[in-house]
Formats: C-alpha cells, sequence, structure tokens
C-alpha cells in the first residue's frame, strides 16, 4: 500500500500467515494482552476473507504496526463501513507517524472500494487512543458499547 521512509505498509494476504502470526503477537504484547498462538489454517481462513483487513507496517521482515478492521455492511442504505478494530505500533516505533500511515492507509484503501466511513470504539480512560484519533482527524460519538459473554 505505499512505503514511508524506512517503513512499508501492506495489507495482508493468505500468503502472510508467518507475518500475520508476528504482527498479532506484536499486537497482543503492546496491548498487555494474553494470546494463543494461531495456526496456519485459522490465519489463511481469516485472511481469505475479503472483509477482514490486516494491515502491517514492516521495518525489514519485522512488525512494527498493525491495524486490524472489519467491513460491515449496513441495512438502513447499500452501503459498507469499515469496523476498525485493532491498532497497534510497538512502543520503540510509536510517534513516527505509524500509527496514522496505518489508518490514512486504511482509509484510502475503503475509500478505493467506495466505502466512505469508518469508526473505532476507544475506551474512555485510554487518553493516548483518544488523544490520537483527535490528532488524525476523528470525531467523538457519543456511543456506549456492551458487551456479551458467554462462559
Amino acid at each position: 500500500m505505499g512505503a514511508m521512509g524506512t517503513h512499508d505498509i501492506r495489507r495482508l494476504t493468505p500468503d502472510d500467515a508467518p507475518l500475520a502470526r508476528r504482527a498479532f503477537t506484536m499486537m497482543a504484547e503492546v496491548f498487555e494482552t494474553d494470546h494463543a498462538p494461531l495456526s496456519d489454517a485459522y490465519l489463511v481462513r481469516l485472511l481469505s476473507r475479503p472483509e477482514f483487513w490486516a494491515l502491517v507496517a514492516v521495518q525489514g521482515d519485522e512488525p512494527v504496526g498493525c491495524v486490524t478492521a472489519h467491513t460491515l455492511m449496513m441495512t438502513r442504505a447499500e452501503v459498507e463501513e469499515v469496523f476498525l478494530y485493532d491498532l497497534a505500533v510497538r512502543p520503540d516505533c510509536q510517534r513516527r507517524g505509524i500509527g496514522r500511515a496505518l489508518v490514512t492507509a486504511l482509509c484510502d484503501g475503503a475509500a478505493a472500494l467506495g466505502i466512505d466511513t469508518m469508526f473505532v470504539p476507544a475506551d474512555d480512560e485510554d487518553t493516548h487512543a483518544l488523544d490520537f484519533y483527535r490528532a488524525i482527524g476523528g470525531e467523538a460519538s457519543p456511543v456506549t458499547f456492551f458487551t456479551f459473554e458467554r462462559a
């Protein structure tokens, strides 16, 4: 999807399962969350879905940032919107424009498909994320997400 200095940003394909595994592990480490290893079959199935987006910023062959998103079909009109699910940049690579470049690449890729709306949830207490999304042009919406988990 384009180069930015020493970082290359591209959308992952089913052929990129090893890089996807490293990128998703990096994201879990940035978020300090537990994560389970993903099988090649799962990664190929995930990366084969046209409505799933995984864009990675690589330095050399190592992921330094990644954004994942999902295209959702709406019911109020025959339109789609992109739900930005996760965005992470390795701590030693933050504040270098990588996060902004990943979101821009996602927006550009969606726009090329005729999708002009993207949205992202951010926890109210995550001031870093709130400041970041505002700085790159996002507008806050008054919405609350609810989670339902079944044991």
